[in-house]
């Protein structure tokens, strides 16, 4: 991942994106981690977060409640060392209520390409089953075939 250094790209902040996407989408803690700083900071929704070890800790929590967890990213903009995207996902919580999350991140990259910043805005909204729009075989990443987030309707 480190080679996808600022400034980016089209191509790069593409591609940046989407391996964001399946690092998350593997739920595997310790592969997230990896693509941020020693040092990253995040504000995710509530919680203040800062390094690698709160980082993993608090995805190890997130994926013991958000079960069944299905994202996409979409790139919204970049410039220099900065990209922001929108996400969708989507899980269920231990009684088998399905939730969509909607939501927004900030991204700021250092000199390696490891993201040294990161601010999530997230709001869920429960669902039914049948409401559901990603049914991919997980964890794995999003198929190919699979547009990602809809249009707006």
């Amino acid at each position: 991942m480190t080679a996808l250094r600022p400034p980016f790209t089209r191509d790069t902040a593409l591609a940046k994106v989407r391996a964001a996407e399946d690092a998350w989408n593997s739920r595997d803690p310790h592969r997230v981690s990896l693509a941020y700083s020693e040092d990253s900071e995040w504000r995710n929704r509530d919680q203040f977060l800062q390094g690698r070890d709160q980082i993993r800790q608090f995805l190890t929590h997130k994926w013991q409640q958000e079960l069944d967890y299905r994202l996409t990213k979409s790139l919204w903009s970049f410039t220099g060392n900065r990209i922001a995207v929108r996400f969708q996902y989507e899980y269920h919580d231990s009684a088998g209520q399905w939730f969509r999350a909607y939501g927004n991140e900030l991204w700021e990259f250092d000199d390696a390409g490891l993201m040294c910043r990161r601010e999530a805005s997230i709001n869920d909204v429960p669902l039914q089953e049948h409401e559901r729009r990603f049914h991919w075989l997980a964890p794995g990443p999003r198929p190919a075939e699979d547009t990602g987030i809809p249009a707006m309707r």
